[in-house]
């Protein structure tokens, strides 16, 4: 069921605080009229909080996905707990409704597998929803990658009650995870990680150096137990280095002259020029400042009019899911090996 104006009908599932930003963004996008987006409301098994939600902007409330597809919905961001990504995009895909599912895509590989194969069979759009793909900064970057062969990740942020059935690698790390293998293309050869529940029950910090075939060597740090807020991806390729603070929007690249003498000293003050080393050029490449939740929903629904494949796939949600996995299992492995688990339950 389509409005009488063609307009695409959108909803959101889940009126958490990932749910209430896409329920924002779907009303802005309701209001512009180029977007040709009807938001038909959102639904949350909390009845009170979907009626919130629902009232602050400017749509219906529902309680369950079917009343959803009852009001003829046709595409929908499902924002639900990680633990119900399965049953919700399920009932949704098999109701001839498009879907972006919010990160991590579920709680295991064989869940992605189940939702990919439904996808199929059902001929829908669906889309993994890792938002850092969309961010100005990355998005700046991707012509810029030529041989990427060793990273530095940090993503700090400061505690909070969110989230907290997942560890730190489903809920930040997975973030760096999915643009890191976007930006390699090759498969992980070793990881090697080390994490620790803080403040809450599950890994709340962790450290994980990761080996791919290509010989490109990664080093994530995750922490939601931080005093300060830190997004920032650098890695360095031949002759040049290049830095994306997430937060910021901002990318910056080194780049040195291969024509410069070997016997030339770039760290010689004499040679400074304008801030800069010699035989190093900085360069900073236009970004495109904007928010990127409205990037995402914006290619997601173009995606669902042209029956496109979505920038994002689930089979990348996948593919950052089973890396994430992975780093969880060896991070479990350290803590067996340094008897850390029977000191956090000693201290409990």
């Amino acid at each position: 069921m389509s409005s009488k104006d063609g307009a695409l009908r959108v909803g959101v599932v889940g009126c958490g605080a990932f749910g209430r930003n896409h329920a924002r963004v779907y009303r802005d996008l309701h209001k512009d009229t180029s977007q040709n987006v009807e938001f038909v409301g959102v639904a949350d098994c909390d009845s009170a909080q979907a009626r919130t939600i629902a009232t602050e902007f400017g749509t219906q409330a529902f309680r369950t996905p079917d009343e959803l597809i009852a009001a003829g919905v046709q595409a929908v961001s499902v924002a639900v707990p990680t633990v119900s990504h399965l049953e919700v995009a399920s009932k949704l895909l098999e109701n001839g409704v498009d879907v972006l599912i919010e990160k991590p895509l579920a709680t295991s590989v064989a869940e992605a597998d189940e939702l990919i194969a439904l996808a199929r069979k059902h001929r829908r759009v669906a889309q993994a929803g890792h938002l850092e793909r969309f961010n100005p900064a990355v998005r700046a970057t991707v012509p810029l990658l030529k041989q990427p062969m060793f990273f530095e990740v940090h993503r700090l942020s400061v505690f909070t009650p969110r989230s907290l059935d997942v560890d730190v690698i489903l809920d930040l790390m997975i973030h760096d995870l999915d643009v890191v293998l976007s930006f390699v293309k090759s498969p992980v050869k070793e990881i090697r990680a080390v994490g620790l529940p803080i403040l809450s029950k599950k890994v709340d910090i962790a450290n994980v150096r990761m080996e791919f075939d290509s010989g490109c060597v990664a080093n994530f740090t995750a922490s939601r137990v931080s005093t300060e807020r830190i997004r920032k991806l650098r890695f360095f390729q031949p002759h040049q280095y290049i830095s994306i603070d997430y937060s910021r929007q901002d990318v910056l690249v080194l780049t040195v002259d291969e024509g410069a003498s070997a016997e030339a000293d770039p760290f010689n003050p004499a040679s400074v020029t304008a801030g800069a080393f010699a035989g190093i050029t900085p360069f900073k490449p236009k970004v495109e400042q904007q928010e990127p939740l409205r990037s995402e929903l914006t290619s997601f629904l173009r995606a669902v009019h042209e029956r496109s494949t979505p920038e994002v796939t689930l089979e990348d949600g996948r593919r950052a899911l089973a890396v994430a996995t992975q780093v969880v299992d060896t991070i479990a492995e350290h803590s067996r090996r340094a008897n850390l688990l029977q000191l956090t339950q000693a201290e409990t």
